[in-house]
């Protein structure tokens, strides 16, 4: 018997024996960013049939949850959300009622918040009335009725190391024995709408694995916000405001006159005022408030505008405080700005009265004391106001977003665009 050709056909049957592959999420094609790109070291990849990795982490009820509160349904899943993310948030709206719906039948659920939180400045959180911290994750799953344990992670990420967690969200289904049995996207919607959804990739394997069917694509490639991994390097997040892309810090004059013209906002813009003097230490040390909200918000239809109460003579003193804080300009408002006649959002007033400016801006403020912030909605509401500088940001930074809205805006371009792609595939 010639040997050359009975061990090719010996290796060929008896390959899977010694191979014994592991099936894992490598190469995923699909929308969204390259995830991977930034993976930290101790990442690592769940395979197909692994069981989920143990954890002990703090939940939103205070209290520490491990992996063993999550047995004994027929399916566990464990998915990572985030509480800044628009994904996230059109997912969510998708995501909760169909939890919600298969808990009854024996789906088990817990959320994992993976990220480091982002500065307060990091226009990541555009969208978001709340970051990623573990007091805020309180605000947000009460606000969003969280039906399920949602806990933190984001001090270590060793979880969503362990898990291999790339984006939120990213979503992990388990069977009754806890094999793995799919990881990757809940669906490919960017928006609230579920028209935008053209793959229900996780409802589909969910409705698989309650038929006791295996899951036809138990990998996709996850479609949302990439995690925000612990940096080393400090100096990366402390060059992240100054790295900002406004205009040049410039100051003009106005007058009364002009002020009333701003307060009217006949734009589509949110109006935030600051009216403030380079003499008074509250004023001075606000800026950087303003300046952080410029920055967060630098790609929505807001904008901040200052006044300063300064004579003449302290007009570059007061610009050097504007330009220390980088109360900036976006350069994507340039054009806007520039169709309404001006070329800055910071000034001084030029007349002598502050009761003058009072009357043009606010009425129900008497000039003093200073700073006075006022939000301005399009066609002149004043939806916010406050004398002083001990106000609290956080609660008129979710007015602002309840306001712009947390989500992307669906103009119908997306989505046909996105179908049409389908299409020719």
């Amino acid at each position: 018997m010639n040997m050359r050709f009975i061990i090719p056909v010996l290796l060929t049957v008896l390959s899977p024996v010694f191979a014994a592959e592991r099936v894992l999420p490598i190469g995923l094609k699909g929308p969204g960013a390259d995830y991977e790109s930034e993976v930290p070291e101790g990442f690592q990849r769940l395979a197909l049939g692994d069981a989920p990795p143990d954890f002990n982490l703090i939940g939103v009820d205070d209290k520490f949850h491990t992996l063993s509160e999550y047995k004994g349904g027929k399916i566990l899943m464990v998915v990572f959300l985030s509480n800044h993310c628009p994904y996230s948030h059109a997912q969510e709206a998708r995501m909760i009622p169909l939890i919600n719906k298969l808990k009854p039948m024996g789906l088990k659920v817990v959320a994992i918040q993976p990220n480091t939180p982002l500065p307060e400045y990091a226009t990541g959180l555009a969208y978001s009335k709340y970051n990623d911290t573990f007091e805020e994750m309180k605000l947000y799953a009460k606000e969003n009725k969280f039906t399920f344990d949602y806990l933190y992670d984001g001090d270590t990420q060793e979880t969503s190391k362990a898990f291999g967690a790339l984006a939120t969200p990213h979503v992990y289904l388990f069977d009754e024995n806890l094999k793995l049995r799919y990881a990757g996207r809940f669906d490919d919607g960017r928006f609230e709408e579920a028209e935008s959804v053209t793959n229900h990739a996780t409802r589909d394997a969910l409705d698989a694995m309650m038929a006791g069917k295996p899951v036809a694509v138990p990998f996709t490639k996850p479609y949302g916000c990439s995690v925000k991994w612990t940096t080393p390097d400090e100096k990366a997040m402390a060059g992240y405001k100054s790295k900002w892309k406004h205009e040049p810090i410039t100051m003009g004059t106005i007058d009364a006159a002009g002020v009333a013209a701003l307060a009217k906002n006949p734009t589509q813009k949110l109006r935030l005022f600051n009216v403030w003097s380079s003499t008074g230490i509250n004023s001075v040390e606000k800026l950087g408030e303003f300046s952080a909200l410029a920055q967060r918000l630098d790609r929505r239809d807001f904008e901040v505008i200052t006044i300063s109460l300064d004579t003449a003579a302290g007009q570059e003193t007061a610009l050097k405080h504007l330009q220390d804080a980088h109360v900036g300009m976006p350069t994507r408002i340039k054009e806007s700005i520039e169709k309404e006649g001006r070329a800055t959002n910071n000034f001084r007033y030029s007349g002598k009265m502050a009761a003058d400016v009072a009357k043009a801006l606010d009425p129900k403020w008497p000039g003093a004391p200073l700073p006075h912030t006022v939000l301005i909605a399009p066609g002149g509401e004043v939806l916010w106001r406050y004398t002083g500088a001990g106000f609290d940001p956080v609660p008129l930074r979710r007015l602002i977003l309840d306001r712009l809205g947390v989500m992307f805006e669906n103009d119908g371009r997306y989505t046909e665009a996105k179908k049409g792609s389908s299409k020719a595939k």
